[in-house]
């Protein structure tokens, strides 16, 4: 729960600071699933080639998985917003 109001925190934050545009913010947060999607690759990668132990994939994989989801919902509503 920490990581998703620390993550909404950001992402307010981001927005306020950078008096950017909605199409900016939605391009920075598609952006972001892409790199999280492209760790999650490179955790099972780490992992079959036995550079990280079952434990350590399994944590970072978890905290991945979260921050793609939280990526997804924010895209969907940044997306929705521009509509308004």
């Amino acid at each position: 729960m920490e990581l998703s109001m620390d993550f909404s925190v950001d992402i307010i934050n981001l927005v306020k600071h950078l008096k950017s545009s909605h199409e900016s913010v939605i391009s920075k947060l598609e952006i972001a699933l892409k790199e999280a999607s492209e760790t999650g690759y490179w955790l099972e990668l780490l992992y079959r080639t036995k550079y990280i132990d079952e434990p350590s994939f399994k944590s970072f994989s978890s905290k991945c998985s979260s921050l793609r989801v939280m990526l997804i919902s924010s895209c969907k509503t940044a997306k929705q917003n521009l509509d308004k």
